[in-house]
């Protein structure tokens, strides 16, 4: 079955510390240790799926995770493996109603955050009895976010558990015992030379009152690199989503006071191209299904080392290239640097970056509606007028679907489909702003 999900995600090898869970024996508890982006999604989910009975009823695998957007990723992963095995997401901003439905018929794996788990738990949404195995995805995270009352209550609440795995991107002294974790088989690749990054570290001298001004100048620089812009309050990443609206600059804006559905759309628009600039809160540092990113600013500096390694890690993942941007004033430095930054030069005048290729169709219809990526491919091809290569990521989800689109043919494509029917349904078609 392994082989098969491998095969299913086109993936032909595993990494080390994938190997090495999935060696862990069954019966033995799991601690994973390793950074963002070094795999840890698949480093659980295999050892998972060789835990799934296909005979046994109920919920059998329950993964907790910090945030909605990981839930998300995590689902959208273990789909993609097609194991026939059902798996169901819940999660904060996220109608309940629905979430109730879909347990009715209990999948084999359930993945969400504590908070709607807990609700669940509490309301007897599922038989908590028939949970096996347990996984604490990003569990550090899970603790900073201030999450321990539900995972505790939570796993009071889970009897029949004889599995435990546990992950995080920063190891701690002691696990904290209300997790229930004991003599577990540790895999730490923290420190290990294979996924050590090459990254770059420079930066850009700024004053206070002229730091928005020289960020513009440095994304004017860096030009059409996908690029993560982080701020340490939500005020800030407002204000620069301003200061680039005005002087025309595509981008998205990604941080916890938004709406869920706003925040899933900024990062669909990052991930299929559409723009290339996201500005954010740490709520963007680890955990979610985003593309490489060759560029990250740090507009304000991080309140600790880990969260500066967090946000690092979102650029020059496993094997590639990536460049972290420091703003500082003349009086700022960082103790956890162990050697000065490259410091960045800016031309004199700044040339304000092109838009992306891409731009993004949206369509309302979706799996629901018995619709699937080869339906939306065949309507844009033969009845849009696209070309292969003028067609990007397609996204299709429960009631929507979204596809990138070449920027220079979406207009004209809209124009031929927009009267178009999907499985003989009229749909809405149009450029998504």
């Amino acid at each position: 079955m392994i082989k098969k999900a491998l095969e299913n995600l086109n993936i032909t090898a595993l990494n080390q510390m994938q190997n090495a869970a999935l060696n862990v024996p069954k019966q033995s508890d799991m601690v994973v240790l390793a950074p963002t982006g070094s795999g840890k999604t698949l480093g659980f989910l295999l050892p998972v799926l060789n835990l799934l009975d296909k005979d046994r009823a109920g919920v059998q695998a329950l993964v907790l995770v910090p945030s909605r957007e990981l839930a998300l990723q995590i689902e959208k992963v273990f789909r993609g493996m097609a194991t026939g095995f059902k798996i169901s997401c819940c999660y904060g901003g996220h109608p309940t109603r629905i979430e109730k439905n879909s347990l009715s018929q209990p999948p084999a794996v359930l993945v969400g955050t504590p908070g709607r788990i807990a609700y669940h738990v509490r309301h007897e949404s599922f038989d908590a009895l028939t949970v096996q195995t347990l996984v604490l995805d990003e569990f550090d995270k899970a603790l900073e976010f201030g999450f321990q009352e539900d995972m505790a209550y939570i796993i009071r609440s889970l009897p029949g558990l004889n599995k435990r795995i546990l992950t995080s991107a920063t190891k701690m002294d002691d696990i904290p015992s209300f997790t229930g974790v004991k003599n577990p088989v540790e895999i730490d690749f923290l420190k290990d030379a294979v996924i050590k990054p090459d990254l770059k570290i420079k930066a850009v001298m700024a004053d206070a009152e002229d730091k928005l001004s020289i960020l513009f100048a440095l994304i004017c620089k860096i030009g059409s690199k996908a690029t993560l812009v982080f701020c340490n309050h939500r005020e800030a990443v407002d204000r620069i989503s301003e200061l680039l609206h005005y002087m025309g600059l595509t981008h998205g804006v990604f941080h916890g006071g938004m709406e869920q559905e706003d925040r899933e759309h900024a990062l669909l628009k990052f991930r299929n191209g559409s723009n290339r600039i996201l500005v954010t809160t740490d709520l963007a540092s680890r955990g979610l299904d985003i593309p490489e990113i060759e560029a990250v600013i740090h507009y304000q500096l991080p309140h600790n080392e880990e969260a500066f390694t967090h946000r690092n890690g979102r650029t020059a993942r496993m094997h590639a290239k990536g460049t972290a941007y420091l703003i500082l004033s003349p009086d700022e430095s960082l103790p956890y640097l162990t050697k000065k930054p490259e410091i960045e030069t800016l031309p004199e005048k700044n040339i304000t970056p092109k838009p992306t290729d891409w731009e993004t169709l949206y369509i309302s219809a979706g799996k629901k509606d018995k619709v699937n990526k080869v339906d939306i491919v065949g309507l844009l091809l033969q009845k849009g007028g696209l070309q292969k290569d003028e067609l990007g990521l397609i996204e299709v989800r429960d009631h929507e679907s979204y596809a990138a689109v070449k920027r220079n043919r979406i207009e004209q494509a809209v124009q031929k489909i927009k009267n178009e029917k999907l499985k003989n349904k009229k749909v809405k078609i149009e450029v998504s702003r």
